[in-house]
């Protein structure tokens, strides 16, 4: 390993994983330790050090940083932990195509009147073409990066919050490589329209335990594609988009998340959900049905299934608690916050939540009628917009909530800037 003469004194692999895992836990930077594919690794076979300094990464970015003769180059000085996080850049896209409230009426039976007083949205946009949830994502984070003045080889983590990944197993590490983050780790985070306050509130506590220093937060989702085009009850409602936000390291004083408070009931899973299509035929536990081996053709799922009014009567329940919760473990209240930014549901909503914490209008965030619900996006979208038109300024208390399936929810209070 680096650092250490090459030596035939065996070494476990099992104990050298263990050591890895300590090292990351302890120490927090990215722990580069590639163990060989051994067929005896159940017998634990032990190999020289020898042997494994010789092992290289396939990852071109990792074999970049292996010398000529097969070591590893050093590692990275040991990170601080136990410091705050710093919000310093945001950015948002969204798709080219708008489909308005009266395109939706000549193949729904609908108005643009009824759905802006039932819903307050008047556009929403949905992904044509090359356009994915992974070239948003990318767009929205070089937004953030370039406003924080940050290069993309400085980023050591990329969560993507997104319920509609255009890959099962996550679009993060594509996210990450058309970045040009070649150091950075990149997975996928799930949790429906809470899914950004719940990556923003992971993302600090991998810089305050882990010792990350910059941490891109992405929003993204693309429910156009589960969206029942046929059902007025929820084709009004959603539209595509991603926002984006950067994180990054700062002293303790200077933090600026100041609370927040998270939760989930999974009983609430049938008022709100996407499923896998239970009609599709499945093989049975030796491969077969009736004598004959029948797989599914492909994966399909549901339409997105949703209760409005219970979505209704747990957002506006739940919601002001959960903010309420987060505020007290800030030490502060209401009339500390300069701006409520809720995730982007529907107006009603929206309101009757400012009401009930008793937040004027004047200071509720809210693109609503231009986006319709983004899901995950929703908040960073709703941030950057704010950023850049001047309405969010440095210093500025925002108290941020998501809601939504799972049931999910969580309120963060954070300091912009």
């Amino acid at each position: 390993m680096a650092g250490t003469a090459a030596t035939s004194q065996p070494v476990c692999l099992q104990g050298l994983a263990a050591q890895a895992r300590l090292s990351k836990s302890f120490v927090g930077a990215p722990c580069r330790v590639f163990l060989p594919h051994i067929e005896s690794l159940g017998q634990k076979r032990m190999c020289s050090r020898t042997e494994l300094d010789g092992v290289r990464c396939s990852t071109s970015s990792i074999a970049d940083e292996t010398s000529a003769t097969g070591k590893s180059a050093p590692r990275a000085p040991r990170r601080m932990v136990g410091r705050g996080s710093k919000l310093v850049g945001c950015g948002s896209a969204v798709p080219k195509h708008v489909i308005s409230n009266d395109e939706l009426s000549k193949f729904v039976e609908t108005s643009d009147e009824w759905i802006r007083v039932r819903t307050g949205i008047q556009n929403r946009r949905v992904i044509t073409g090359e356009e994915s949830v992974t070239s948003l994502s990318v767009e929205s984070a070089r937004k953030a990066l370039e406003m924080a003045n940050v290069k993309p080889e400085d980023v050591d983590l990329i969560l993507l919050c997104t319920s509609t990944p255009d890959d099962l197993f996550g679009s993060a590490p594509q996210v990450q490589k058309a970045l040009g983050c070649t150091k950075a780790l990149a997975f996928d985070l799930t949790a429906a329209c809470s899914g950004f306050v719940l990556g923003l509130v992971t993302a600090t506590r991998f810089i305050k335990g882990g010792g990350y220093e910059n941490v891109l937060v992405i929003g993204a989702d693309a429910l156009s594609r589960y969206v029942d085009w046929t059902d007025r009850g929820t084709c009004i409602l959603f539209g595509d988009a991603s926002g984006a936000l950067l994180l990054q390291a700062a002293d303790d004083d200077q933090d600026s998340l100041l609370g927040f408070d998270l939760h989930s009931d999974g009983n609430g899973d049938k008022h709100l959900h996407v499923r896998v299509d239970s009609t599709e035929p499945k093989a049975t536990t030796n491969g077969a049905i009736n004598g004959h081996a029948v797989l599914p053709s492909k994966a399909n799922y549901t339409f997105l299934q949703m209760n409005g009014k219970e979505v209704f009567r747990f957002a506006v329940r739940c919601v002001p608690l959960v903010v309420e919760a987060a505020l007290q473990e800030a030490g502060l209240t209401g009339s500390n916050l300069d701006w409520l930014l809720l995730h982007q549901a529907n107006q009603r909503i929206l309101d009757s939540v400012s009401d009930r914490l008793g937040i004027p209008s004047n200071k509720v965030i809210s693109n609503l009628a231009n986006y319709g619900n983004t899901s995950a996006a929703s908040i960073p979208l709703a941030l950057d917009e704010a950023v850049r038109n001047g309405q969010v300024q440095p210093g500025h208390i925002v108290g941020t909530a998501g809601f939504g399936a799972g049931l999910t929810w969580g309120s963060a209070i954070v300091r912009w800037g």
